[in-house]
């Protein structure tokens, strides 16, 4: 079983990025073997970060980074559903992934972003140097979509054909990913985000 976490950006109220992530919930939902965990941000409610140790350390001190560490930790794959804020990515998507480090590491990412006429790409470009740092594996198949609201109905986002492909086709890359990556994350890795068979095969001067 292939735990995917689905993370709404936006902490916005009436976000648009609901039902979008709603949309990316259902058609996960059409694959055998996985599980979804649904992250909105807006409901979460992390505070801006608020631990007094680095995030390396795993020296945590409050019930809610805790928990958020949990819930990281079990998934083996994530969609963030981001939005572009001036030309960037969203403060509250930035500081959801800042809280933590090793939970990260080693597991793929697939994004679904929103926006105007550049369709949240300038947003995405931003986050992955964020998401490098954190040892994050982003697909090569992204879903971008502009002017969101003229495919609202309601409050269900109804996707184009196009889109529907698109994000078939990402979700199946994030799955291969998945089980791709999953020998390295069982193969430890130790604080400083080294090897722990990679450091043992280091000859000592």
């Amino acid at each position: 079983m292939t735990r995917v976490m689905v993370i709404v950006g936006s902490a916005r109220p009436g976000r648009i990025g609901l039902p979008i992530g709603r949309w990316v919930e259902r058609e996960l939902g059409r694959f055998e073997d996985v599980d979804i965990d649904f992250v909105d941000l807006g409901e979460l409610r992390l505070p801006l970060m608020d631990e007094p140790n680095h995030p390396r350390l795993r020296r945590y001190t409050h019930e809610h980074t805790l928990e958020w560490s949990r819930r990281v930790e079990a998934a083996d794959a994530f969609v963030l559903v981001a939005p572009e804020y001036n030309h960037s990515y969203s403060p509250a998507l930035k500081n959801a992934l800042d809280y933590l480090s090793a939970e990260w590491r080693r597991k793929p990412v697939a994004f679904v972003s929103y926006g105007g006429v550049s369709a949240g790409t300038r947003g995405v470009a931003a986050l992955k140097p964020v998401l490098a740092a954190l040892g994050l594996v982003h697909t090569q198949a992204t879903v971008e979509i502009n002017f969101p609201g003229n495919l609202l109905e309601g409050e269900v986002f109804g996707a184009t054909e196009s889109l529907q492909t698109r994000l078939d086709g990402a979700l199946e890359e994030l799955l291969e990913l998945a089980d791709g990556l999953a020998p390295l994350r069982s193969a430890g890795l130790d604080g400083h985000g080294i090897g722990v068979r990679q450091r043992a095969r280091v000859p000592v001067a």
